[in-house]
């Protein structure tokens, strides 16, 4: 299940270290302020999906894409987050 996840980590990766002209995973991470403004508005419509019922998984999908943009786009590795989303369980 969550190699869906890895996968799409490795890509925004190798976008960063291997640009692509035309890749808009590039534009993205070239563009901070951009990225910022699209977590921004695809957390929004997350939030409408919810209330309304509607696209759900959709929108839920363009966030997790844009945050990782944004993170990886910011030297913010997810394996960090995962540590400490890891420290702060409670045993």
């Amino acid at each position: 299940m969550l190699k869906n996840l890895e996968d799409l980590i490795k890509i925004v990766r190798d976008r960063k270290k291997n640009p692509e002209f035309s890749s808009y995973t590039n534009k993205l991470l070239n563009d901070k302020k951009l990225n910022i403004e699209k977590v921004k508005e695809e957390i929004a419509e997350l939030i409408e999906g919810i209330e309304k019922d509607e696209n759900k998984i959709h929108e839920s999908a363009d966030v997790l894409y844009h945050l990782i943009v944004l993170l990886e786009g910011s030297g913010i590795k997810i394996e960090d987050v995962m540590n400490e989303l890891k420290k702060r369980q409670k045993k």
